[in-house]
């Protein structure tokens, strides 16, 4: 299996999962450059970390360094990417980081949603009408609000292709004090960006010009 280091992290993954685009990005170093820097700046020693769309789990193998593996949350839809992740946490030193498998909803979650898993593990997400039905399969719901109030993060890294769209209609958990999240343009209009800005200010949280990059967004507390 190819095996790719960034960061000190070492990531073997299954050629299955393996595209030329994410193989050149994981070799030159660019994959989650701006997450990486976002996290690498904000997450601090005993700092609770939610990571939303774990993907290769460099951000919460990161996280972890910093914080504490066991003040890490991970979360990730794609069931085929848990065996990596748990490779890549205990190959790295981090296997005291927890591992959720599911999709964030708004609200309260349970039972279950379609998720579309394409070859290319990058375009993951929520179903969307007319995804291919021998893409979709089923993955446990788990509610935003519950991540929230359980774990109480201190900062929260999401990367959940598209799906942050449905997250931002009520002010967030009043602990939290740094969010970093790639936006996804393409799956929406301008004014769902408005409204994660304003879901934001509403909890009391602002822009954070350190941790924004291009499509990847970030906020702190006032």
């Amino acid at each position: 299996m190819p095996v790719f280091t960034l960061h000190d992290i070492t990531l073997d993954l299954p050629e299955v999962l393996i595209t030329k685009a994410l193989a050149a990005r994981l070799a030159d170093g660019s994959y989650e450059a701006d997450e990486i820097a976002a996290a690498m700046c904000r997450v601090g020693p005993g700092m609770r970390v939610l990571d939303l769309g774990a993907g290769l789990g460099l951000i919460s193998v990161l996280a972890a360094r910093a914080a504490g593996a066991t003040n890490v949350l991970s979360v990730e839809a794609n069931p085929n990417l848990l065996p990596v992740l748990r490779d890549t946490f205990e190959r790295n030193g981090q296997g005291g980081i927890r591992l959720l498998h599911g999709a964030v909803t708004s609200g309260e979650g349970g039972g279950t949603v379609r998720f579309q898993v394409p070859r290319a593990f990058l375009g993951a997400s929520l179903a969307r009408a007319g995804a291919p039905e021998n893409e979709i399969c089923k993955v446990p719901n788990l509610g935003l609000e519950p991540l929230l109030y359980e774990h109480r993060p201190d900062v929260v890294m999401m990367d959940i292709e598209g799906a942050e769209e449905w997250l931002f209609d009520q002010p967030w958990h009043p602990e939290l004090r740094f969010l970093v999240l790639e936006l996804h343009p393409p799956r929406y209009s301008d004014t769902v960006i408005k409204r994660i800005v304003d879901c934001m200010s509403d909890s009391g949280l602002t822009y954070d010009p350190v941790t924004s990059r291009g499509r990847v967004l970030g906020f702190r507390r006032v």
